[in-house]
């Protein structure tokens, strides 16, 4: 599933294009893709045509594009959706569900492809509402987030690219929880935009057990491992994030190459880059766990 540096990746791309344009038109294909949107189908239609695009806003893995008024269009990739921005002569991109056409801010026409083979992700119109703390609502460099946030992603947390991501108070949090570290990590309710790739990448780096209890590990050590994390995410986001396969591109129908730097995902029986010690793979809470056995003890 994509992770915050190819959901940024993605964000950016858009951002690129489509801050301030205008939506001219839509085309549905596959209704499955708008399934999440309350009003429909035909409500989809209606109120994003003739819309304009306010900015391109992120927060962990969710992304939306607030609208005039009190409302916004958000996307979520699910396992395999990819949002492609096209000029009116590109070759048709397979699984395509919902074309947005839009006309930017320098009159230029755009397809904007929502694209999705398992169809777990989808588009979808939803209200805004105010942030609980008052501050921008997620990361938006090009158009500064206003303080409302989709009702749909109001109960994800900040993530660690977030200007208002507060670490403190996040590590205290960390040091009394009991679950295992890479649970904790994983919690879009603490901390947003971590998965299974970087949460391995992470742990690696912070020589930490994936299944070390939370609450055994200092406060100090849960700071370090936060602002490891964040440097993970950054340098993937500098390479487009991670692609294994052609399900993640970013908005050009190109692949991340954050693959190349990756130290325990994916490197099972590998030498660890440390210490030599081939890299183990365990099954963990429906997945798999990478790590070095001698680095990274319980």
């Amino acid at each position: 599933m994509p992770e915050l540096p190819e959901v940024e990746t993605v964000r950016a791309g858009l951002a690129q294009h489509l801050v301030r344009a205008k939506v001219s038109s839509i085309a549905i294909s596959d209704a499955r893709s708008l399934k999440r949107n309350v009003a429909g189908v035909q409500g989809f239609v209606d109120e994003l045509t003739g819309s304009t695009l306010q900015a391109v806003v992120r927060r962990g893995k969710f992304l939306w594009l607030p609208l005039s008024g009190e409302r916004a269009l958000v996307g979520h990739l699910g396992m395999s959706g990819q949002i492609l921005v096209r000029t009116p002569d590109f070759a048709p991109d397979p699984q395509t569900r919902v074309v947005i056409y839009v006309e930017t801010e320098a009159g230029e026409p755009l397809e904007i492809r929502f694209v999705d083979q398992r169809l777990f992700g989808g588009l979808m119109i939803d209200d805004l509402a105010p942030t609980p703390d008052g501050l921008g609502a997620g990361f938006s460099p090009e158009a500064e987030a206003a303080s409302v946030i989709p009702t749909t992603v109001a109960h994800i947390a900040r993530d660690l690219l977030d200007p208002h991501f507060d670490a403190e108070a996040v590590a205290v949090k960390m040091t009394k929880k009991n679950s295992a570290i890479k649970r904790v990590l994983l919690d879009q309710n603490l901390l947003s935009g971590i998965g299974n790739i970087y949460a391995d990448e992470s742990l690696w780096l912070a020589k930490l057990h994936y299944d070390k209890p939370a609450s055994s590990i200092s406060k100090k050590k849960h700071l370090e491992l936060i602002e490891i994390a964040a440097e993970v995410l950054r340098k993937a986001v500098a390479k487009g994030g991670t692609s294994f396969d052609e399900q993640y591109k970013n908005v050009n129908g190109e692949s991340g190459y954050f693959s190349q730097s990756l130290n325990a995902y994916g490197m099972t029986g590998l030498p660890c880059k440390r210490c030599g010690m081939p890299i183990k793979r365990e099954a963990w809470a429906n997945r798999g766990s990478h790590f070095c056995p001698k680095c990274q003890k319980r």
